[in-house]
């Protein structure tokens, strides 16, 4: 899911992504199991590291990261964000929020003087708090909704979308549950208004959602579920990609069940999965790697067969349960604060995009890189703004 009208399959553009991937040696590195929407809500400053959220076994995401010693701060001279100076307030999905992070770590290294304040209360507050004018960047790991449109509208916020990167959802469970890889009715006859209509409260008990064919015997176990709110993109990404075909084929809402306490960050999604034998839930897959020992990540059969969430599987399209990431800005307010101009700017520059997007958690833990079509397209959106 890129944008509406491109789609992620796009063979060619992927393998001259993973070419140039292998050639930097950072394919290998993110695709193994060793290592959001969501990263917790706790506010960075850039001339700081992250702070750390409450309490948790979950490893925090964005962790404290500085940009290593083997990777260069693209040369300041001459650039938009040399020898000015200001405030930018970045707010919205938590998934996007160690982006911008680390966008925000590698410029303060070249100019201090722009302070970066970014949190990642999740896409649908961040969007609010956007429209109402109180921020100037909002991540997204969505599309903005035409409510949300309407919002800025009525604000006079004009803004401009920029797609960012990659990302798929990794389903997860406890890695005691036998589970290993489930399917689209699996989860339907799980999660669904349905699922919580028919009494699922078994793994089991999905096989009561009636006309629902799921593709095993799932497990006689308590389905404790984990998984993020209504406030998160990634909420919303598992309706549109999981459920949301099988409901409107039903004739049913295309919502996920209500009884089950949503959560805003997804250390605490993490924690609660671990924390329970027959736990389910999802979280961003960076997210869910920087956590890999103690959560289980499933496969899932789309209709081509299950398929296990990888940089490689995700990057290719795959992977079922993939979307599109996206910063969006606040064009009037970029052109009155050269702050905010040059912070964009600086998103996109040589060596800051790639070493932001493939390293958020860390050396190689990361995100997908756009290819080099759809990032032409950004940047070619932010400069025509």
């Amino acid at each position: 899911m890129t944008t509406p009208d491109t789609p992620l399959r796009s063979r060619s553009a992927w393998l001259r992504l993973l070419a140039i991937l292998m050639a930097l040696g950072l394919v290998a590195a993110a695709c193994g199991d060793s290592d959001d929407d969501d990263a917790g809500s706790d506010t960075t400053e850039a001339s700081a590291s992250a702070s750390e959220p409450a309490e948790t076994e979950a490893t925090e995401a964005p962790a404290d990261t500085e940009a290593t010693d083997d990777t260069e701060a693209p040369d300041a001279g001459g650039a938009s964000w040399e020898g000015v100076e200001g405030d930018v307030i970045v707010s919205g999905s938590s998934t996007v929020e160690p982006v911008s992070t680390r966008v925000a770590e590698l410029l303060a290294d070249v100019n201090g003087d722009i302070r970066v304040t970014v949190d990642g209360p999740g896409t649908g507050d961040g969007f609010e708090l956007f429209c109402n004018g109180e921020t100037d960047i909002s991540g997204a790991s969505r599309a903005i909704a035409d409510d949300e449109v309407a919002n800025c509208e009525g604000n006079s916020i004009n803004f401009v979308e920029l797609q960012v990167a990659f990302d798929g959802i990794a389903i997860l469970t406890n890695p005691e549950n036998p589970v290993e890889c489930v399917t689209f009715e699996d989860m339907y006859g799980l999660m669904s208004a349905e699922a919580e209509a028919a009494g699922v409260e078994n793994w089991s008990d999905a096989a009561n959602v009636e006309g629902i064919e799921l593709s095993q015997e799932l497990p006689a176990l308590s389905l404790d579920i984990t998984a993020p709110g209504t406030e998160s993109g990634t909420y919303d990404s598992f309706i549109e990609i999981v459920l949301e075909d099988i409901a409107d084929e039903r004739g049913q809402e295309d919502i996920i069940r209500t009884d089950f306490p949503g959560q805003a960050e997804d250390n605490v999604i993490i924690q609660g999965i671990a924390g329970s034998p027959s736990s389910f839930g999802w979280v961003g897959f960076a997210f869910a790697e920087a956590n890999a020992d103690v959560v289980k990540k499933n496969e899932v059969d789309g209709g081509d067969g299950c398929i296990f969430p990888t940089f490689d599987t995700i990057a290719d399209g795959s992977y079922p349960v993939s979307r599109s990431l996206y910063i969006y800005v606040n064009v009037d307010k970029a052109a009155e604060n050269p702050a905010l101009a040059g912070y964009v700017d600086f998103y996109f520059s040589d060596g800051a995009y790639e070493d932001a997007v493939i390293n958020a958690f860390g050396e190689g833990a990361g995100y997908i890189p756009l290819p080099d079509d759809l990032f032409s397209a950004s940047v070619g959106a932010w400069e025509g703004r």
